[in-house]
């Protein structure tokens, strides 16, 4: 089953937590080959995503966010072996209120449909920063 946008409930349970500081958003997108637009548009999956990175930018950069990390999947080493993700990358945004500012503004809501031809499947993973150690515990010892 793909999973295009959040549920009712899990933006609620989203908005509840409200604790101070930034959040981290890792994304992971599998990209449809042909994007699907409801007025019958053609482009690729990947044309129809850059559309809503460069319309989507300029509301990210005013709510505060901005991207952090982003890679290239190569391989799956552990974990299912017929799951990949064309596109992986953690945003930053300055507070979990900037997130749903973005979402609510009038600029996002005209990128959106272009993020919803081009994705044939998704996650959206809210993280909490965490400072960096010495190991993988984060401990630092």
């Amino acid at each position: 089953m793909p999973h295009l946008s959040f549920s009712r409930e899990g933006f609620d349970q989203f908005r509840a937590n409200d604790r101070p500081g930034p959040i981290h958003m890792l994304n992971l997108v599998l990209l449809r080959d042909q994007a699907v637009y409801e007025d019958g548009a053609i482009a690729t999956g990947a044309e129809a995503y850059g559309t809503y990175g460069r319309l989507s930018a300029p509301v990210l950069a005013r709510v505060g966010g901005h991207l952090v990390w982003r890679g290239a999947m190569e391989q799956m080493l552990i974990g299912p072996q017929d799951q990949s993700w064309d596109l992986c990358f953690i945003v930053q945004y300055p507070e979990p209120g900037a997130f749903t500012d973005m979402l609510k503004d009038p600029e996002y809501r005209v990128a959106m449909p272009h993020r919803q031809a081009a994705v044939l499947d998704s996650r959206l993973i809210r993280m909490a920063p965490l400072p960096v150690g010495e190991d993988f515990g984060g401990s630092g010892d």
